[in-house]
């Protein structure tokens, strides 16, 4: 996560300008051997580029860089306010939950934090009248999609960085601040992930678990959520952002027949991944008989294709 100090520097850089160490540690007034440290994480995740001078002397500026551009961004729309200073790490990842309203207690459970760490983490927005309260929930304002933006690149660009560490072709698929759902291109990046102790296998890669196995075209997806268990309504839901196609459908309403996963439970997991119109449809044909419906927002398979699949995998 980029730091207070990383955004000070981003700050002070946006415009364009090349910086020493020496005057960026005068501008932000952090010291300048901890300013060493933040350029070496920033020239590290590709938010900074360097050159160098006469008598090796450090130059940095930004870099094109999605943060970046979402921070110029934010400040070119809200320029009345000193971003610098109002935001922190907490604060940006409880803005990736803003786009709706939403309870502080969901918010908590989601991170894993206390409720007070969310208050805390919303102070500073709460005081700036930045904060649509409705009842117990908060969203941002509507004039602040800006700030929506820069919190989910900041957090995307966490994960990628961290996915990258171990597994340099992966790409983020889907993420919040504490979860990320991956690809890889390379066997070599598949093997790596699979070494790697916070990582599992999802999607359709995880369905052999199940004793359900599908060919797969290319690598498995992986999942990045420390200290949770993976479940099969999040295989499903991690199936269906994957690919939406017939096909995937049906796998995915396959391993819902074959575990009986509870259409509530599911439906609660997939509120995270925009998904509650497509297990809606998946369920009212499974239960009311698979056919195809011009009107689903997802290509059901016909009852001929999916009786077929069952009998196939041997569901009942």
């Amino acid at each position: 996560m980029v730091s207070r100090a990383g955004l000070a520097v981003i700050d002070v850089l946006s415009t364009g300008r090349r910086a020493t160490p020496a005057a960026l540690a005068k501008e932000t007034e952090y010291s300048q051997s901890h300013i060493y440290e933040v350029l070496d994480n920033l020239l590290e995740a590709g938010i900074l580029a360097e050159k160098r001078g006469p008598n090796n002397q450090r130059k940095v500026r930004v870099a094109d860089h999605p943060v970046v551009e979402a921070y110029r961004r934010l400040q070119s729309e809200l320029s009345h306010v000193k971003w610098a200073d109002l935001l922190s790490p907490a604060t940006l990842r409880v803005c990736w939950f803003l786009d709706e309203p939403r309870r502080v207690s969901g918010i908590a459970d989601r991170l894993d934090i206390t409720r007070q760490g969310v208050h805390n983490a919303l102070s500073p927005l709460k005081h700036r009248a930045m904060l649509s309260p409705s009842g117990p929930e908060y969203a941002l304002t509507d004039d602040l999609s800006p700030l929506l933006t820069f919190a989910r690149e900041v957090v995307t660009h966490d994960h990628r960085s961290r996915a990258r560490e171990i597994a340099p072709s992966a790409t983020v698929e889907w993420c919040d601040p504490k979860r990320t759902l991956v690809r890889v291109q390379t066997t070599e990046d598949t093997d790596a992930l699979l070494d790697a102790p916070e990582w599992q296998v999802t999607g359709l890669g995880r369905f052999e678990e199940y004793g359900l196995q599908f060919f797969l075209a290319g690598e498995p997806a992986f999942w990045y959520a420390p200290d949770e268990e993976l479940t099969p309504g999040e295989v499903v839901c991690h199936t269906l952002v994957l690919n939406s196609g017939s096909r995937r459908v049906s796998y995915a309403m396959l391993l819902i027949e074959a575990l009986k996963i509870d259409q509530e439970t599911l439906t609660d997991i997939a509120a995270w991944y925009e998904l509650e119109s497509t297990v809606a449809a998946m369920y009212q044909a499974l239960q009311g008989g698979v056919k195809d419906s011009d009107e689903a927002p997802i290509a059901i398979p016909s009852e001929s294709e999916f009786m077929a699949l069952k009998e196939q995998y041997g569901v009942a």
